[in-house]
């Protein structure tokens, strides 16, 4: 399929005349008088979402249904205000302009809302999976999703590409399987990428977690466009809209170009600073995801959060119980915590970053400590390090590349890799 596409030349980002035209061109006319859902991300993800839907719904006038749904896979869902800052209106616009089109979220533990639509067997996933393969994944897996997704004509999907530790770069079919997906694909790709580790997986475009979200792919009925962006700062440097798999490949692609800080040598300290916009740490760990390729063996990375005092709304209860360590430590002691949704024991390791466990000792590649308003004796329930906000000063951060110590500003989003190096 021909993918309509808009770069941006010089490191530049793209004009709002050529992102509407874009969007005429790959949208305009394509779904007269046809059921569309629209998958979008929730407000963990950067994308200028208010622009965006306002050119979709001005571009899909002619369908009959036009809804919108958050892709939040286990994130906790928004409410009606929530919802309506999300896509940039107004109560009186939505009772008005935007009347017609439906504001839906994604609830992924709710049986009622979920339609099985076919099975990735042991031996397909065992496949799928390669020397990545673990015995803790020998189940076969249904896949499960949102039902509501089977009234629609087309799906469309609306998201940003992004250097991503499960699944290698985000966006395309991710906004199905986790986005509106069943316990079972989440927990399982989750674990796959945590078995690969995420400095074998952040920033690579091939790899088992993707393959097997696309085999899951296959199943679903409604055919599917996908609307791809590469987010730079508040606008966009590249837009693809074709279908699911061309679409985000090129959007992959140019991802990998301007989404990675490539540095001469690995940082003994760093201070990631994870943005308001991660207000739980199930999501603030991407100020670890997307910094450990850089981070030296023995060094130590502050996640540096004043905002944040949750640790996850939805998987608080199972984190505290086991807290946050390396893979091997959950692998050397399975009966222990086979009981723990593989998608937290995921979460866990891919917080703590790479390590050994020998002889009942862990050892952790680096030490990862939290500045946050969690206590100092949550932190220790959690095996992290802890640090009082009081006594950090980000200035003080600022411009010691030199001397091994690295300042982020705005974490989560821009992957660091050492050049030449393992990371």
């Amino acid at each position: 399929m021909v993918v309509a596409q808009a770069v941006a030349v010089d490191d530049g980002l793209l004009s709002a005349d050529r992102i509407r035209q874009t969007l005429a061109a790959g949208l305009a006319g394509e779904f007269t008088g046809r059921k569309v859902l629209v998958l979008i991300p929730d407000h963990t993800r950067s994308l200028p979402l208010p622009m965006l839907f306002r050119m979709v719904v001005e571009h899909l006038h002619d369908t009959k249904q036009l809804d919108f749904m958050v892709a939040l896979g286990t994130h906790p869902a928004l409410n009606e205000e929530q919802v309506r800052r999300l896509v940039g209106i107004s109560a009186e616009e939505r009772s008005t302009l935007f009347k017609h089109v439906g504001l839906l979220n994604h609830a992924w533990d709710v049986a009622g809302a979920l339609r099985e639509i076919g099975t990735l067997s042991q031996s397909r996933i065992q496949e799928i999976a390669g020397e990545q393969w673990h015995p803790t994944m020998g189940v076969d897996v249904p896949v499960r999703i949102n039902r509501l997704i089977l009234q629609y004509d087309h799906v469309l999907i609306l998201g940003p590409t992004f250097p991503h530790e499960v699944v290698g770069f985000s966006g395309g079919a991710k906004y199905l399987f986790p986005g509106i997906s069943g316990a079972e694909m989440i927990n399982s790709t989750h674990w796959l990428g945590a078995l690969a580790g995420v400095r074998g997986t952040i920033g690579i475009k091939d790899t088992p977690v993707r393959a097997m979200i696309h085999a899951a792919a296959e199943f679903v009925p409604a055919p599917i466009t996908l609307i791809s962006l590469v987010v730079v700062g508040k606008g966009l440097a590249g837009l693809f809209i074709g279908d699911m798999f061309s679409a985000w490949g090129e959007a992959a692609d140019l991802s990998a170009q301007r989404h990675i800080i490539w540095v001469d040598k690995p940082f003994d300290r760093i201070l990631s600073v994870a943005p308001p916009m991660y207000d739980e740490l199930w999501t603030a760990g991407k100020a670890m995801y997307k910094l450990e390729p850089a981070l030296a063996e023995g060094g130590d990375l502050i996640i540096y959060a004043p905002h944040l005092d949750v640790v996850s709304h939805v998987h608080g209860q199972y984190i505290y119980e086991i807290g946050y360590h390396v893979l091997p430590y959950f692998l050397a002691q399975w009966e222990r915590f086979k009981h723990v949704p593989l998608g937290v024991l995921a979460h866990s390791t891919h917080v703590r970053g790479d390590g050994r466990y020998e002889d009942g000792v862990e050892y952790p590649r680096a030490q990862v400590t939290l500045a946050t308003r969690l206590t100092e004796a949550d932190c220790a329930r959690l095996a992290l390090g802890y640090r009082s906000v009081a006594h950090i000063d980000p200035a003080a951060w600022q411009d010691r590349e030199n001397e091994g110590i690295l300042y982020v500003p705005k974490a989560g989003e821009m992957l660091y890799r050492v050049r030449g190096g393992e990371g």
